[in-house]
């Protein structure tokens, strides 16, 4: 790796962090940078992965206030999720690598359409927010186990958006405050993000100094997203990233 490609990979992991924050689906920059650098598809996934673990566990914890009182059924939901992503990650190792880059680019552009309609997701929650109690906390159903389960299995095996998923998941199913379901969303993440990379490790496949340069990057990003998030252009942003998944998508369907 050249000092211009670690360069390169630490902007990124940046600008993913500080999009995670305001917009959501940082993994939409760092992995297609990764693939431009020519690095193989399920190395950059997994590599990606684990990079992203400090992020995870930051946001996790900063959203445990938002959770008071309802640990029981948090824990249980990230058991699944947790499992998914081992299923996930197992998934993605015992495949063919070539079915891995033949499928990416299809989960690439399911990224990105669920990357742009984010916004609305969240103003269906916020109407349903004030239509009820901002507190109303329903008890677990099946339909929402079930969703928690296979998205920690997208999760363990790409993972870009799987937050835009469960924060729908979880807003219209389990909560109605949503600063509630996305606490819940940054735990469940996390744990599937977490669980797959243990696996990803364990095999020896991790490309090191990848991971190193992402986990930095999105940290520093992270922290300087959560003090500017606000004043900058989220619109942007989102697009920036959206254009970027389906440019990647493309490049990887002429390939």
């Amino acid at each position: 790796m050249s000092l211009l490609d670690a360069g390169i990979i630490m902007v990124a992991g940046v600008a993913a962090g500080i999009i995670n924050v305001v917009a959501g689906a940082g993994t939409l920059i760092t992995f297609p940078v990764l693939l431009a650098l020519g690095i193989p598809p399920v190395t950059a996934n997994v590599s990606n992965t684990v990079g992203l673990v400090p992020a995870s566990i930051s946001g996790a914890y900063g959203y445990r206030r938002e959770l008071q009182g309802q640990w029981r059924s948090v824990l249980w939901m990230a058991s699944l999720s947790g499992i998914g992503g081992l299923t996930g990650g197992a998934a993605l190792l015992l495949l063919p690598a070539e079915n891995f880059s033949i499928i990416v680019p299809f989960l690439l552009v399911i990224a990105a359409v669920l990357a742009a309609i984010q916004p609305r997701v969240a103003a269906y929650v916020r109407r349903r927010s004030s239509a009820e109690a901002a507190s109303a906390t329903r008890p677990l159903t099946f339909g929402l186990i079930l969703g928690v389960f296979c998205t920690g299995i997208y999760g363990g095996y790409f993972g870009a958006a799987q937050g835009v998923v469960l924060l729908a998941l979880l807003g219209i199913m389990w909560s109605t405050d949503m600063n509630r379901a996305n606490g819940a969303k940054n735990v469940l993440a996390g744990v599937a993000n977490v669980i797959s990379a243990i696996l990803f490790i364990t095999m020896g496949i991790v490309d090191w100094p990848v991971a190193i340069l992402v986990g930095v990057g999105s940290a520093v990003g992270g922290w300087i997203g959560s003090r500017i998030g606000r004043k900058l252009p989220a619109p942007i942003l989102r697009a920036i990233l959206v254009a970027v998944a389906l440019i990647a998508a493309l490049v990887l369907f002429v390939t």
